[in-house]
């Protein structure tokens, strides 16, 4: 059953959906442009909770933030409310004993690779959709969950600088295209190869459920 919770101190509000005996929880991190009512993000969410993961999709900044464009680019500032709302989480006893990953989008895949990359981080596991992992790229080699990253096969601009994050990356690995494939995955069967990926992966990771 969904919850609608506002996540302090900075007042996110966000979506928080925990299936019967679920034992593993992703977080979702959007893009520019985006919330947490994306439709794409929410394709993928409703697959992992049918497969009996936890999910919460929330808004990185505030909607009077968000009209700020400098604050939308701001991975740092992304990667603090991230690590925020993930830390209020684990102290929150519904999820408390929850293992934890992150699906981030476009530029919220920078900020939770930014926010797996902070020392004692209890993410496990990292999927990025699309994403720009390069506006992270400091941050890169200290990040320690396994990372997937998802690129369309014709997002050529994008694709180029995933394989220059994978090469920065030092955890567990791995880079998929998605044949024919666009930055958006409109493509029919396109976002269904995405969300097939990201719940393999977080399963493995997250979960001893290996469907």
């Amino acid at each position: 059953m969904s919850q609608s919770i506002t996540i302090p101190p900075f007042g996110l509000e966000g979506s928080l959906d925990i299936p019967l005996r679920a034992t593993a929880l992703v977080i979702f991190a959007h893009g520019s442009g985006s919330s947490r009512l994306s439709p794409r993000n929410r394709q993928v969410a409703d697959a992992l909770r049918a497969s009996g993961l936890a999910t919460l999709l929330f808004d990185l900044l505030r909607a009077d933030e968000g009209r700020d464009r400098r604050l939308v680019f701001d991975i740092g500032l992304l990667a603090v409310r991230l690590s925020a709302a993930t830390a209020w989480l684990k102290a929150r006893p519904d999820c408390h004993d929850l293992s934890l990953g992150y699906f981030g989008a476009s530029t919220g895949a920078a900020a939770a690779l930014m926010a797996a990359a902070e020392p004692g981080s209890p993410v496990q596991a990292v999927v990025s959709r699309g994403g720009r992992p390069d506006l992270a790229m400091p941050a890169l080699p200290q990040v320690r969950a396994p990372t997937l990253l998802i690129v369309g096969e014709q997002d050529r601009d994008v694709l180029a600088l995933n394989w220059q994050a994978l090469e920065a990356l030092r955890c567990e690995k791995s880079l998929l295209t998605v044949p024919g494939a666009t930055h958006l995955f409109e493509e029919p069967g396109a976002l269904e190869l995405v969300t097939d990926h990201a719940r393999r992966w977080f399963l493995d990771h997250l979960t001893t459920d290996k469907r």
